[in-house]
């Protein structure tokens, strides 16, 4: 019998032919199966002709031992039929001037196609057109499998991410190609632009048929290892043949599984999934509607649902998965720059945001080892006398109701972590930190882009900011001294020289900047021109 790996012509396509058109065929019986692949052509006379059959044949036969003999007749095809040859095409002629009426109702109950020929036809040049074109296509199919094997170890060797690899598949397959897991989550696509949205558009009713029929171009092959599977790979209406597109898929499949042995990145797919999707988000680089399609697609409930928007510094992106799977919320987790990772929580309408919010901080830090305590306001209570890690930084944006303001929510819970994490050490704050609860800062690093706010901190500063050395040695002491509350004593301390050598400096900046710290407006004015200073800086 044919397998989908060998390539292979339809009777539908045999049946185009010019060479065959010439004959003037007719489709009698099995009009419904002409879509069969043709793995050889064979011409026959024999009654017995199924034992010579392996499978995938077009038979080709004068009938003229079958002439007269309604039984045998009926046995000629239902012995096609055993040996599952692709169709049965009879010349018409002295045997058979009509169509013989035994042998078309045999091949319709057999669903066997059944083509007549009106006009005289050498069987020999349709032999040798078909024989012709599958060594061309088989020829065709190797060099592809070793092309399409050749630039996909290339890229394993190298190390390329799972994105170039798909990128490369796609680029041979001409459609979307689209990995999953076993639970038919996205993890990964490749492919023009529109045509992957197209499909992530529709991906629910694709994923519950995931395992049915591949005759509409729709291919998929299994990813696994070991005895064990874990997602597949599918190439998304594949426009050739479908032998050809059975072996990009398994090629594909192979290499993936190999990429992922050998641990082509530090992250798994699933991670790199969430990654790439809250990437976009945060950056604002694609429309947030167009992700949509994505979000969906690696089962992020989008439906009616509240987004919580978070940030967070001190823990590891698999700690936050794994606790967000303790607490049973659905939810994004990705690493950004900077030691910052994005959360992106979806929760029903019903459900409390902040009260959700504050749970999972907390139970956050409780796996820090920090107990996990709180005070009655939501701060995290102080701790024993002993050194502990710095206890996890949970920012928080306002929750969103629509799809279309979740980047911008992102964006906030980053600032927020930003800010706290440039401010002084030792302050008290709530176990999840909002705009509010950063104050001065928080704002300043909100408008740290804009221009005037830009403007304004170079022209407060200049003084400082002109001389490299100034801004060495006098730039530290203004932060400290405005930092804690224009406290000399401690800015000494912290910077462990004399209180006269500090008034000197602090004289300096004074000279410097044309200001008198003393004065509660222009020492606020200086404070805050330096914390536009340093959010630009970060």
């Amino acid at each position: 019998m044919t397998t989908a790996s060998e390539p292979a012509l339809s009777v539908r396509q045999v049946l185009a032919l010019e060479r065959v058109l010439a004959g003037e065929p007719e489709v009698v019986a099995g009009a419904g199966q002409l879509d069969r692949p043709v793995r050889w052509v064979h011409v026959a006379e024999a009654a017995d002709v199924g034992v010579m059959l392996s499978g995938g044949e077009m038979v080709l036969t004068t009938g003229v031992l079958l002439a007269g003999d309604r039984e045998a007749q009926a046995e000629y095809i239902r012995s096609l039929h055993r040996a599952e040859a692709s169709a049965v095409v009879l010349g018409l002629g002295r045997a058979f001037p009509a169509p013989p009426e035994v042998m078309r109702r045999a091949a319709e109950r057999c669903g066997l196609p059944m083509v007549v020929l009106h006009r005289p036809f050498p069987f020999a040049e349709l032999t040798e057109e078909v024989q012709s074109r599958l060594v061309r296509r088989k020829f065709a199919a190797v060099s592809l499998s070793e092309a399409v094997r050749t630039a996909l170890t290339g890229l394993i060797t190298t190390g390329a991410p799972l994105q170039r690899m798909l990128d490369e598949i796609a680029g041979h397959s001409v459609c979307p190609v689209v990995v999953t897991n076993l639970a038919h989550r996205v993890l990964a696509t490749a492919g023009e632009r529109s045509a992957v949205d197209d499909v992530l558009r529709d991906w629910e009713r694709i994923a519950r048929q995931a395992g049915g029929s591949e005759g509409d171009g729709w291919v998929r092959a299994e990813l696994g290892g070991r005895g064990e599977r874990w997602g597949r790979i599918v190439l998304c209406g594949y426009r050739g043949d479908a032998a050809t597109g059975r072996l990009l898929a398994d090629r594909a499949a192979e290499a993936l599984v190999l990429h992922r042995m050998l641990g082509g990145s530090a992250h798994s797919w699933e991670e790199q999934s969430a990654q790439g999707l809250l990437t976009d988000l945060v950056s604002g680089a694609v429309p947030a509607r167009q992700l949509l399609p994505r979000a969906r697609a690696a089962g992020l409930p989008v439906n009616r649902r509240t987004f919580v928007p978070l940030a967070v510094r001190g823990v590891r992106a698999a700690q936050l998965v794994r606790v967000l799977r303790l607490l049973g919320l659905p939810g994004l987790v990705a690493e950004l720059a900077d030691g910052v990772t994005a959360v992106l929580l979806s929760l029903a309408r019903d459900q409390d945001a902040e009260a959700l919010a504050a749970h999972f901080a907390a139970r956050l830090r409780a796996e820090q080892g920090d107990g996990g305590a709180e005070t009655g306001d939501g701060r995290p209570a102080s701790g024993g006398g002993g050194a502990q890690e710095p206890a996890a930084v949970v920012a928080a944006a306002d929750a969103r109701t629509g799809w279309d303001d979740v980047p911008a929510g992102l964006r906030e819970a980053r600032h927020v972590a930003d800010a706290v994490a440039e401010s002084p050490a030792g302050l008290d704050l709530p176990v999840v930190v909002r705009l509010r609860d950063v104050h001065l800062r928080g704002l300043v690093r909100l408008l740290r882009d804009d221009p005037h706010v830009q403007s304004f901190a170079e022209r407060e500063l200049d003084g400082l900011l002109r001389d490299a050395d100034a801004e060495a040695e006098l730039l530290p002491v203004l932060r400290t001294y405005l930092a804690t509350g224009r406290n000399k004593s401690r800015t000494a301390q912290l910077h462990h020289v004399s209180r006269p050598a500090l008034y000197r400096r602090l004289e300096s900046i004074e000279a410097r900047l044309g200001v008198d710290l003393d004065d509660f407006e222009q020492a606020a004015s200086i404070h805050i021109a330096l914390l536009a200073h340093d959010a630009q800086q970060h």
